[in-house]
């Protein structure tokens, strides 16, 4: 069984971060290990929650880690909320990271054109130089942009935009970019990605749902990386995870009112397994 170890935090109530990320891994047929960098009440969506930094935490796990002769098969990066947590990350994979381990990161720190509140252009900055020790890093567009230390631009962009911002973040250092939230065609929302070995672009779009959910993001990131750690290949997997967090809005959207907990992933789960087989 694969075994992938996720670093982000952890929210007691709302679904994104690692109570995304360990049942979705789980149900794809990975072990799902985990580097817990906070623990909230709820998530920040909520009107107020309480939040105990694990900061201090990281450095001692890794170590006993490597004590106890423990490997992955792929370090997973999530939402992370300081420098020095980025730093504790960089050092996570480079005493961990072999030959046979697949680095995949989502800077998870923006969207809609803003950065999420505590986060600076620095951070972005700073954010970027972790994306570059990734195999692959899975940014929206914001987050592109907020890096590269370009204009984002929300809507109205070409595919040769695109294409050019793919190319500048895998000169950050990573292997494969992708972006996601890309559209070129009015009720189509997906991906675009580039292999910068190969010179190969490749995109996959879904109809697109006029609704938004906290927490998306992270079933889709978590997907992908099941699915790569199932043999699937890197477009492969983006459509699955495209596949899996659509019909999770649709489910959620007729389903539930309230946004503020995030999308029924659970209920598909059924789906996401059926998915997998095909």
């Amino acid at each position: 069984m694969k075994r992938i170890v996720t670093v982000q935090d952890i929210s007691c109530v709302g679904k994104c971060s690692l109570t995304v990320a360990l049942p979705i891994i789980s149900a794809m047929g990975a072990e799902a290990a985990v580097s817990p960098t906070a623990v909230l009440s709820t998530h920040t969506a909520f009107p107020s929650f309480t939040f105990c930094d694990l900061t201090k935490e990281i450095a001692p796990i890794c170590e006993h880690w490597k004590s106890a002769g423990i490997d992955f098969d792929a370090i997973y990066t999530g939402y992370l909320g300081s420098f020095e947590q980025i730093e504790l990350t960089e050092k996570l994979i480079a005493d961990f990271k072999t030959e046979k381990t697949v680095v995949v990161v989502d800077p998870a720190m923006a969207d809609g054109g803003k950065l999420y509140k505590g986060f600076t252009e620095a951070f972005a900055k700073r954010m970027g130089l972790l994306c570059g020790k990734a195999d692959v890093i899975v940014p929206n567009i914001t987050e592109a942009s907020f890096m590269l230390g370009v204009p984002y631009v929300g809507e109205g962009y070409s595919e040769e935009y695109i294409k050019d911002m793919l190319v500048k973040l895998t000169e950050l250092g990573c292997k494969t970019a992708v972006l996601t939230g890309v559209s070129f065609e009015e009720g189509k929302l997906g991906v675009m990605a580039y292999n910068s070995e190969s010179g190969e672009y490749f995109s996959y779009f879904r109809e697109r749902i006029p609704e938004s959910y906290h927490g998306t993001g992270d079933v889709y990131a978590s997907t992908f990386v099941g699915a790569l750690m199932r043999g699937r290949s890197v477009e492969d997997a983006l459509m699955v995870a495209t596949d899996y967090t659509v019909e999770c809005i649709k489910s959620t959207v007729k389903n539930s009112p309230d946004r503020k907990y995030g999308v029924n992933f659970e209920e598909l789960v059924p789906y996401l397994v059926d998915r997998m087989d095909k």
